[in-house]
């Protein structure tokens, strides 16, 4: 039998947060210095337990601010937890935060070349896959103008193909299906399902309920940080729609 592809043993993470009633920087470094800011943790996600079988595809859902990107840069080993254990076995492409690592000076071609090696690819592969990779975003004209001219649009359509270009044993989505038009969802979200087929192991986030049904085997609803269901996507999902139909009609 193998081993899960994604192992998280109730793992919770803090954030720090600075409280100070300074109102400027100057203020508030001067009231560092003399050990007048305090401090408090923030617990973004509590005892969060999963498993994600090699070529399963987990959805997670839940509210704003429930913890879910928090979850996805966890997986990612971007964020250690604070408490607990994450055991991700395999490379990883993550979809978090589309043109993350970008420089804004260099051309599009050098950014395909930097973005590759952030995620663990020579410069020489990256180099001779350039040319492919703008031209699967609709960028070859592009290739050689620095980014900071590319729309959002543009900068996202790269960053996609960038990260998706190479397979990976994991896929970690978090709202990118969402991004863009509606011609580049349509074929980000081909793309996935190509990966999904070759039996990469995916982990998304959305809050598009017929996508998470179409696609996920299972899905957890988080909310606070804290896990409030886990199963069959119909049943947490309707249970899900059934609690926010509720607190729409008490508010």
């Amino acid at each position: 039998m193998r081993e899960p592809a994604i192992e998280i043993q109730t793992a919770s993470l803090a954030y720090r947060l600075a409280r100070s009633s300074a109102s400027t920087l100057k203020e508030y470094l001067i009231k560092l210095v003399k050990g007048q800011v305090t401090y408090e943790q923030f617990w973004a996600l509590r005892d969060v337990s999963l498993t994600v079988a090699p070529g399963e595809v987990f959805g997670v859902i839940g509210p704003n601010g429930a913890g879910k990107s928090t979850l996805m840069k966890m997986i990612a080993r971007v964020l250690p937890p604070t408490e607990g254990r994450v055991v991700v076995r395999g490379s990883v492409a993550p979809l978090i935060e589309l043109g993350a690592g970008f420089n804004p000076d260099l051309t599009g071609f050098e950014n395909i070349v930097l973005y590759g090696a952030l995620l663990g690819q020579s410069d020489k592969e990256m180099k001779s896959r350039a040319p492919e990779i703008a031209s699967w975003a609709n960028l070859s004209d592009f290739l050689d103008v620095p980014i900071r001219s590319y729309s959002s649009g543009m900068l996202a359509r790269l960053a996609f193909a960038i990260a998706t270009d190479v397979e990976h044993e994991i896929l970690i989505v978090d709202e990118v299906l969402s991004v863009g038009d509606a011609s580049f969802q349509q074929i980000s979200k081909q793309r996935i399902m190509s990966m999904i087929e070759a039996g990469c192991s995916v982990v998304f986030v959305s809050h598009d309920m017929g996508t998470m049904l179409e696609i996920a085997d299972r899905v957890m609803w988080l909310d606070h940080g804290l896990v409030k269901m886990e199963g069959d996507p119909v049943e947490v999902i309707e249970a899900y729609k059934a609690t926010v139909a509720q607190q729409g009609e008490v508010q």
